[in-house]
């Protein structure tokens, strides 16, 4: 029966001790009743009385969780479901919290913990997966001792850590990053670097790039940035032009790639080295679609133009792939990266501060040495009652200057100066 709106409802700290007894969250009573969290909250603290059809069912719910299963002595929680849940207002039940399901199928990964494909491949590949309740592990597919004789499903593998998730991110990108950073730049040493501060700067906008739709994509696109800056040419050790590749094809078609325009050459590796479509390379390279295909276009036109085995494009993209793989080129450590980029952060962060006390103390003794009141320059002297005015010292004249200089001999040619002689 519908509970009357005049009975009166328990004190507010009396709800809150009913939920708390039946181990029911904030969150769970706003499910079963169909209202926010906040609204409980405000419920529980006296600031808002419960009305209406929501207050019939927070009211019966209270009745239910003052009353227990089978009594005031039975311990809270243990409730038939189906008779602790509050009607609605159109005679029905509210939702029941959800009961764990039978174990059939896998459990989906929670969504807090944003995962890349490489953390998920990394998770998928240890083989087994924990036993419902912090048990033993249980080998995937195969039936937990003493639960009965259905299929016990895996439990929900842990969330990773943001480092774990950062090292599964790296070790499924930065090797063919490495490649393809040497093809853009032709020099190893750039290419290491540039993927390293690539990841660095990933893991300093962490939050931001495990969120991101495409992590990898995130990533690639730093390393090529950095790896095509021009400021490189002004730096001493990337002056000097490094080592041929040791094979001859690869030789040639290093050279052709490094005729190019940079951003010809980096449209061409996208697309068909890596095998973008043509959007999401014009995309990457922050161009039109239009002008991302006659890049394109221009680029393979140069490319078959000095080599013409390469006109096919699917011959091209296996040459492009197969372009470097032969070097020697190795990424850092993922926890070496990370270190760098902390340290980096912390670097920067104290210059940043150190610039800051250098404005401050600046600023402080300009204002504290700046005069305080106006002060009126001297006006040029004029004549009063025809006396001429004081003239203040100037250039000598031509006479003044001959006699300075006569004075001058006399003294360094006159007699000696006395002075008075001790007895």
């Amino acid at each position: 029966m519908t509970r009357s709106p005049v009975t009166p409802f328990p004190p507010p700290e009396t709800r809150r001790r009913l939920r708390e007894a039946a181990s029911l969250t904030r969150a769970q009573v706003a499910a079963r009743l169909g209202v926010t969290r906040g609204t409980v909250r405000a419920w529980e603290t006296g600031r808002a009385t419960p009305r209406g059809r929501k207050g019939e069912a927070y009211a019966e719910l209270l009745s239910t969780l003052a009353a227990g299963p089978a009594g005031p002595g039975a311990p809270a929680g243990t409730a038939d479901p189906a008779a602790a849940a509050p009607r609605t207002g159109d005679g029905g039940t509210a939702a029941a919290p959800p009961q764990p399901a039978p174990a059939t199928g896998t459990t989906p990964v929670s969504a807090s913990a944003p995962m890349s494909t490489a953390a998920s491949a990394s998770r998928s590949a240890a083989g087994g997966s924990a036993a419902p309740g912090g048990g033993q592990p249980v080998p995937a597919g195969g039936r937990a001792s003493g639960h009965g004789s259905g299929p016990e499903a895996p439990a929900p593998p842990p969330a990773l850590t943001p480092a774990q998730a950062f090292d599964a991110l790296y070790a499924f990108c930065a090797p063919a990053l490495v490649r393809q950073a040497f093809v853009l730049t032709g020099r190893r040493e750039l290419a290491r670097e540039a993927v390293e501060r690539a990841f660095q700067r990933a893991w300093e906008h962490w939050p931001e790039v495990a969120r991101d739709r495409d992590p990898a994509g995130w990533v690639r696109a730093a390393a090529y940035d950095y790896a095509l800056s021009p400021w490189h040419r002004f730096r001493p050790r990337y002056r000097s032009p490094e080592p041929p590749p040791a094979d001859p094809g690869d030789r040639s078609l290093m050279k052709v790639l490094l005729g190019l325009p940079p951003q010809h050459r980096r449209t061409l590796l996208l697309h068909d080295g890596i095998g973008l479509g043509l959007p999401e390379t014009a995309a990457e390279t922050e161009a039109s679609t239009p002008a991302a295909a006659g890049r394109l276009v221009r680029a393979r036109e140069a490319v078959a133009a000095r080599l013409p085995g390469l006109a096919d494009p699917g011959e091209l993209h296996r040459r492009l792939a197969e372009l470097g793989s032969g070097e020697r080129l190795r990424a850092a450590e993922p926890p070496f990266v990370r270190r760098g980029s902390e340290r980096r952060a912390r670097l920067w962060t104290r210059a940043a501060i150190a610039f800051t006390a250098v404005l401050i103390g600046s600023t402080a003794l300009t204002l504290r040495t700046a005069p305080t009141r106006y002060e009126p320059p001297v006006h040029p002297g004029a004549t009063v009652r025809g006396v001429p005015p004081r003239v203040a010292p100037g250039p000598l004249s031509d006479g003044e200057l001959a006699l300075r200089d006569r004075l001058r001999e006399q003294m360094r040619s006159g007699p000696q100066r006395l002075g008075p002689e001790a007895r």
